[in-house]
């Protein structure tokens, strides 16, 4: 085997923190049929609650003249799909969640993730109820998510994200499921793209920081997209407050951008690497070069540019590669399987999951900078038993991913609480017939891996390790920080 996660060692499993519903979409469906009523879901109503709690809260102006209605109260033939769920079909509304969007636009581009996330045979009219659902990753399992159709709108108009379309309702209750595992709409304000991603695949994640760009970062970023691996882009303020600002150039900084291409095209003897984004607005794109209809597009073999020019303002455009690498900040790619980023052949993985807790008082011992309580965190045993097979130099390596996700974040926005800083230090265990190292062993240890510590949801960390075991602390960056956790470890098998 490549890796086998042995033991928890002192951590406290914990339920995940999204309340298990146990909602049952048939036979929701089945008793509002015999009853002849539409479905109201008594665990998101309705209401001011499921809207927010600050800025969308009950008093604020922005909630104010809101209604709930369904797709039947706005449009005389409501579809939940129309001619398949597409990117143009997520048009950004008056909520700060683009990160979602440009996830959701993501998504559209693999049909087989999508039909497992949306129930694409959903629709008005057979056995219609008021009911819809959809499967989302949580914690490291598939939950279905149950709604009524009931949607924010104001003067008749969808408050939220929408469609092109004004009769096709699937993103907008795709965004209503997602807010209710998240606890409210006004939770879903601010965030990355990768959070999305993973929840919509159970992948795991890897962000570029562009000015630190690996040189063959295209080639990566090409090969994601052929695998069905979902990316997104950002542009990070200039100033800590920054807002979303149009630059003039037309992007907009502080949003997220879904990535959607990655193509090379010939210009005379030289070949011209590009990509292509889409804004979540469906508006607002770059004006520069490669843009829609610019110029750089006559130099382009006929057959190239009709498969790839494209005019119209739907938010999505063609960049140079170079341009891109120039003006946005980071790149995140969420891997369905994680070499997709490393190597050219696609290998076979173990993956563990553990959940845990830092308590105060027995487990939240903070970070390896207060020797004093480090030692009372979590500790995860791992054996890696099998050489990674792209090692080619006869070393005695194994690869492995380690991703910490923390739980519950968004949901507990409404105490006023956020992510906590969280990060995993790793040690080599060598000759030991007990598991758990103490505050001396740790002092005496240097770590062999670690992470950084980022107050994101979950922390993605890439190594090549000796054969042999360790042990994998995961932590809070200062002590009696509270939190529960899901720790995943990929290992080449």
């Amino acid at each position: 085997m490549g890796g086998v996660l042995c033991s928890d060692m002192g951590g406290t499993n914990n339920q995940t923190t999204i309340a298990d519903l146990k909602q049952d979409f048939e036979a929701l469906r089945k008793e509002n049929l015999k009853q002849g009523v539409l479905f109201c879901d008594p665990t998101f109503p309705a209401g001011p609650k499921s809207l927010g709690f600050n800025e969308l809260g009950p008093s604020s102006i922005k909630a104010f003249g809101v209604e709930w209605k369904r797709p039947k109260d706005l449009c005389s033939s409501p579809q939940f799909i129309i001619d398949g769920a597409t990117r143009t079909d997520i048009c950004q509304g008056e909520l700060g969640d683009c990160w979602l969007m440009a996830a959701i636009a993501s998504l559209t581009l693999d049909k087989d993730i999508l039909a497992r996330v949306i129930h694409p045979e959903q629709n008005f009219t057979d056995n219609y109820a008021g009911i819809f659902h959809f499967q989302l990753w949580q914690y490291g399992k598939w939950v279905d998510v149950v709604i009524d159709d009931l949607l924010p709108t104001r003067k008749g108009q969808l408050l939220f994200v929408h469609s092109v379309e004004k009769n096709e309702f699937w993103s907008p209750l795709l965004e209503k499921a997602y807010a209710k595992v998240n606890g409210s709409y006004e939770a879903l304000s601010g965030g990355l793209a990768t959070e999305a991603f993973v929840d919509f695949t159970g992948g795991i994640s890897k962000c570029y920081t562009l000015s630190k760009a690996p040189p063959n970062l295209f080639s990566i970023m090409k090969k994601a997209l052929s695998r069905g691996s979902l990316l997104s882009s950002s542009i990070s303020p200039s100033t800590a407050n920054e807002k979303e600002a149009k630059t003039k150039e037309h992007l907009v900084t502080t949003h997220a951008y879904s990535i959607t291409g990655a193509e090379e095209v010939h210009v005379g003897e030289s070949q011209v690497e590009l990509v292509r984004l889409r804004n979540p607005w469906g508006h607002m794109e770059w004006n520069g070069a490669w843009s829609d209809d610019s110029k750089e597009w006559d130099q382009v073999l006929p057959e190239e540019k009709a498969k790839l020019d494209h005019s119209a303002d739907d938010g999505e455009f063609w960049m140079a590669f170079s341009d891109f690498v120039q003006r946005y900040s980071v790149v995140e790619i969420c891997n369905l399987t994680p070499d997709v980023s490393s190597s050219d052949e696609v290998g076979q993985w173990n993956l563990f999951q553990f959940e845990g807790s830092w308590k105060v008082g027995s487990t939240a011992g903070g970070c390896s900078n207060h020797p004093a309580t480090f030692s009372l965190n979590p500790q995860f045993l791992i054996k890696l038993e099998h050489v990674d097979r792209s090692d080619h130099d006869g070393g005695q390596n194994c690869s492995v991913l380690v991703g910490l996700m923390q739980k519950g974040g968004r949901r507990e926005r409404e105490l006023g609480h956020d992510y906590n800083f969280i990060g995993f230090v790793v040690y080599k265990r060598k000759g030991r017939t007990d598991v758990h190292l103490g505050p001396d062993d740790l002092r005496r240890l240097s770590p062999v891996a670690r992470s950084s510590f980022v107050n994101t949801r979950e922390v993605c960390e890439r190594f090549q390790l000796p054969l042999g075991e360790y042990v994998i602390i995961p932590s809070t960056y200062e002590p009696n920080h509270v939190g529960s956790f899901l720790l995943r470890v990929f290992s080449e098998k």
